[in-house]
């Protein structure tokens, strides 16, 4: 099993995410001898997993049923254990596009943290790529260490556990893009200078404050980067519904005959709508904003190294 090589067989040692509805899921790892509880009884990892095909529909012991399906840098952004706060799916789109990454990019990253956007990073730049991710602490640069290797993507990533404002990510002029989720972001920006690539390498970084993106873009300039700007990313989910509406009354159809000079007596008036008009229901359907939603998370600093 890998994050970045589809297998169709689930084997003793993968990861799965047992799939039981869109708003329920979690991770797994399969091992002979194991048993997971869920809701609708036990699964049995030896007899009911192991050998079985991804997306395959698993009968538990009360009689329910889940998907085991295979995991994917979106799937595992949704059932993470958090380390950190992660950034999302819609934020780490628009970061893989305006990083401008595909297959065979270099990529610097700091901090590693839960390593959401990691795993992401990783599939993006896969099969030739590579990523060295830097984390300041210990204990969470060890745990990702640990599962990348279970992922089948240590082989694509390089963790190094150091202060990057202060020791840099350890690489010289090869990398494409490089990105920053820390604190005081404009305290890197010099080493992010230093581990891209000669020309034309590309920059991000993420903040929660504007502070922080003010005392970035001043050390941007500083640093000769250009193409800076910012921007922000709001998700807004629509709920769509089923609705029933009351036909209007608009009277009797000899009423409106004489009210608006309606001829019945002309053939091409035969059939008009008004005619037909009954009072009644009609049902469509409508969509409208979620009372509460995900507003804020952070901004996105984007620059151009010249």
């Amino acid at each position: 099993m890998s994050f970045v090589e589809y297998g169709d067989t689930i084997k003793d040692g993968d990861t799965a995410i047992v799939f039981l509805g869109h708003e329920s899921m979690f991770p797994v790892k399969v091992q002979h001898g194991t048993v997971t509880q869920t809701k609708y009884g036990v699964i049995r990892h030896s007899t009911d997993l192991i050998g079985k095909k991804y997306g395959s529909k698993v009968t538990c012991s009360k009689g329910g049923w889940v998907f085991i399906l295979h995991p994917t840098p979106e799937l595992w952004t949704m059932n993470l254990p958090h380390r950190t706060q992660i950034l999302y799916s819609t934020d780490i789109s628009i970061i893989t596009m305006m990083l401008e990454l595909k297959p065979g990019s270099i990529v610097c990253e700091s901090g590693t943290g839960s390593g959401s956007l990691s795993h992401a990073l990783i599939r993006t730049v896969a099969p030739t790529g590579h990523l060295y991710t830097v984390e300041f602490h210990q204990q969470r640069a060890e745990k990702a260490r640990e599962e990348f290797r279970e992922h089948g993507v240590e082989h694509l990533v390089t963790v190094t556990n150091q202060d990057v404002c202060k020791n840099g990510f350890g690489v010289s002029n090869i990398a494409d893009a490089v990105f920053l989720d820390i604190p005081s972001p404009w305290e890197a920006i010099g080493h992010a200078k230093s581990a891209l690539k000669a020309e034309g390498g590309r920059i991000c970084s993420f903040s929660p404050c504007i502070e922080q993106v003010q005392r970035t873009c001043l050390a941007m300039e500083e640093y000769g980067f250009t193409e800076i700007n910012t921007l922000e990313i709001l998700l807004r989910v629509y709920n769509v519904r089923t609705i029933s509406l009351q036909i209007p009354d608009l009277g009797k159809a000899a009423e409106d005959n004489s009210s608006t000079g309606f001829d019945s007596s002309n053939p091409s008036s035969q059939g008009s709508p008004c005619s037909n008009l009954q009072q009644g229901a009609v049902q469509f359907k409508s969509s409208v904003p979620l009372r509460e939603m995900v507003g804020h998370t952070g901004y996105l600093t984007f620059a151009t190294k010249s």
